[in-house]
């Protein structure tokens, strides 16, 4: 991913202890490569998201062109106002970044991703307490800072990623209009 950093709009917040920044990025295109589902929070949360993360560890050696071992959550909103993902649907892609596209594996999808703004910000702790960086972000952060969010975000899983531990680290990346 190649990563061009404009200070946009810093905000300190702190987090277990440690002062976090959340930070305005651009981000070049990108390509990813993994499996698509349909799912609200509640469906995805019950297991069916764990099950699709392993599919695609165990398959990961059929996606051509891979970049790093990082696993990438993406997350496409539907734009409705009255979208609430606890219970609405949504799109969820289990993928790695790719380097060129190549053939796509049997019951994977192929991912373009535009150039695009990010607000940027490193969950730190149990996955099971994500919704508080996610609460943070598209709440303080985009009402102190007037930016609006695109109609998606994700997640990079790299060596951090510990669900289970209080040492677990988890970059969100939120979409800017």
């Amino acid at each position: 991913m190649n990563i061009t950093l404009y200070v946009i709009a810093t905000i300190d917040i702190l987090n277990g202890g440690d002062f976090l920044e959340a930070k305005v990025i651009t981000l070049a295109p990108f390509h990813v490569v993994g499996y698509k589902i349909e799912a609200d929070i509640k469906e995805f949360e019950s297991g069916l998201g764990k099950n699709i993360y392993h599919s695609l560890f165990e398959r990961k050696d059929e996606i051509q062109n891979k970049k790093n071992e990082n696993v990438i959550l993406m997350q496409i909103y539907p734009m409705k106002p009255d979208f609430n993902p606890q219970v609405d649907r949504f799109t969820h892609i289990l993928c790695y970044e790719v380097s060129k596209q190549g053939d796509v594996p049997l019951n994977m999808i192929s991912h373009a991703v535009t150039e695009s703004k990010y607000v940027t910000y490193t969950h730190k702790g149990l996955e099971s307490e994500l919704s508080r960086s996610y609460d943070y972000v598209y709440g303080q952060w985009i009402r102190e800072t007037g930016n609006e969010p695109k109609d998606y975000d994700f997640e990079i899983w790299d060596e951090r990623y510990k669900p289970e531990s209080r040492d677990n680290e988890i970059d969100l990346f939120v979409a800017l209009k």
